[in-house]
């Protein structure tokens, strides 16, 4: 059983950035594709970025250039570093775990707000 456990949300202010963190137990963060999504109020969950242990990563278009997501295995976690936040990026960002893309076992985290406004 993996167990995520998601930190480092807040409020900014716009141009502002953040690094959001997924501690990872039950299993070594690069045996995983771990990924970042997102979910604003009334709005679809979306996949934010993703990367396939600990390597390949895939980044939204509409965040390209200005989040970057990385993972530590001597700390066992994946970060999502922010910058240049805009208001857009006001979500509820949650941490994921699977083996493969076609893998029917998903494991998510609690989830952290991040709230960006002036």
């Amino acid at each position: 059983q993996v167990h995520l456990v998601e930190s480092g949300g807040g409020l900014v202010q716009p141009g502002g950035s953040l690094r959001l963190s997924c501690a990872v137990s039950g299993s070594a963060v690069n045996d995983y594709i771990m990924a970042w999504y997102r979910q604003a109020p009334g709005k679809v969950r979306e996949l934010v970025a993703d990367i396939i242990n600990g390597g390949h990563s895939n980044i939204r278009d509409s965040v390209k250039g200005r989040f970057t997501i990385s993972t530590d295995s001597a700390t066992n976690t994946v970060s999502l570093h922010m910058d240049r936040l805009q208001p857009e990026d006001t979500a509820v960002y949650l941490c994921n775990a699977k083996k493969s893309y076609l893998s029917a076992n998903n494991y998510w985290g609690q989830g952290t707000q991040v709230t960006v406004s002036s």
